[in-house]
């Protein structure tokens, strides 16, 4: 997805602020779902309106490889929503989608998801699967198509972002897009990014900027290492103040699409690790 940061000194995907460390990155951002929200009461009530036919076709059980894959243009199961629901299940699907986002973002959200899946018929064309039952403290709603993972796990999975890893971008022109990026809902994170890379000294950047990015490869994009020591990037401890600031703004950034309460729990978190 290098399409969507070809202007900047330092792109998007060579920069992370991960734990205490800056790093490579995709196109990924951390949250942690609210329990109780209505979008997962309504995750329970499409369920709970499911046929058996349909349980067979988008249910599976919580430990279920499917639950935590992702990938940047994909389906979670091979039937569109517009084959499996009928339009009052559907229109929930949207609801809940609707749900996950901020009130200041969502119009953007929408633009860029009906934008990037029109060839394929828009949102009725985007997948879904529900992993565990609701009540049993396991359960999770996962919704994929072009662009677009998104979660719903109302914190049934203790430390973990949706109960996943989440995918969104957007490809505003064309897959190679101009260095303005005009019309790309997501432009603005990398352009703060951007302003951390300017903020930093030479012997910084060459901590900080990675060489080698990680090829696109589903599940591989974003595999943790499980390293501990030896991490790519420059430490948080060796930032001033200022650039300090400046990579929180970065992560606000990365959450403002999101709920409200999911951005400032994904921070909160984050400042604590």
């Amino acid at each position: 997805m290098n399409h969507q940061n070809s202007s900047l000194t330092l792109s998007r995907r060579a920069f992370l602020a991960r734990g205490t460390r800056l790093a490579a990155a995709g196109f990924l951002a951390p949250a942690v779902s609210e329990a109780a929200a209505p979008a997962e009461s309504l995750v329970t009530q499409l369920y709970k309106s499911l046929n058996e036919g349909q349980k067979r076709l988008i249910t599976f059980p919580w430990s279920h490889p499917l639950r935590q894959k992702v990938d940047n243009n994909w389906h979670i199961t091979k039937q569109p929503i517009r084959e499996v629901l009928d339009k009052d299940q559907q229109d929930l699907v949207r609801q809940i989608f609707d749900g996950l986002h901020s009130d200041e973002y969502k119009s953007e959200v929408w633009r860029q998801f009906d934008h990037d899946n029109r060839r394929d018929g828009g949102f009725p064309s985007s997948s879904i699967a529900l992993f565990g039952e609701p009540g049993t403290g396991k359960f999770e709603f996962v919704l994929t198509g072009r662009h677009c993972t998104r979660r719903c796990d109302g914190d049934s999975e203790e430390g973990a972002a949706f109960g996943g890893p989440i995918f969104y971008g957007h490809a505003a022109k064309s897959f190679n897009e101009g260095p303005q990026h005009e019309g790309n809902a997501y432009w603005f994170q990398a352009k703060r990014a951007n302003e951390v890379f300017q903020a930093l000294d030479g012997k910084q950047r060459d901590k900080a900027l990675v060489s080698a990015t990680r090829d696109e490869d589903g599940n591989g994009t974003v595999k943790l290492t499980g390293k501990k020591s030896g991490l790519e990037g420059i430490p948080m401890t060796e930032l001033t103040a200022d650039q300090k600031d400046l990579v929180r703004k970065v992560l606000s950034d990365l959450m403002k699409p999101f709920r409200k309460a999911d951005a400032e729990e994904t921070l909160k978190l984050i400042e604590q690790a």
